[in-house]
């Protein structure tokens, strides 16, 4: 499941339980790329979360962000791991799996 991130609604969403959050752009190669791996990820029942760092651009530097795509996994509120750069599906269940427990 995808849910549009805003500046009205990251905190709220991202407060509990285990969220991925894309942080990507829409000229940007790499997000675009990653786009179809996000998505069998969703449709296996992974919760992710995506802004748009060009319309909200304070969001993604209040995180840190400087590259694209970049991820922020939020365990309960709370960032558990950051990571930035395309990613296979085996990469990202590895670091989602990772946090599970």
């Amino acid at each position: 499941m995808f849910v549009e991130l805003d500046d009205k609604n990251f905190k709220q969403e991202t407060s509990n339980g285990l969220k991925l959050v894309d942080f990507y752009t829409t000229w940007c190669k790499y997000c675009i790329n990653q786009q179809s791996v996000l998505e069998e990820l969703s449709d296996n029942g992974f919760w992710i979360g995506k802004l748009d760092c060009d319309k909200y651009q304070k969001i993604a530097q209040e995180h840190g962000v400087s590259g694209f795509p970049s991820f922020i996994l939020f365990k309960n509120g709370k960032i558990a791991a950051q990571f930035a750069g395309y990613h296979t599906k085996s990469q990202l269940l590895n670091k989602l799996t990772g946090h599970l427990t």
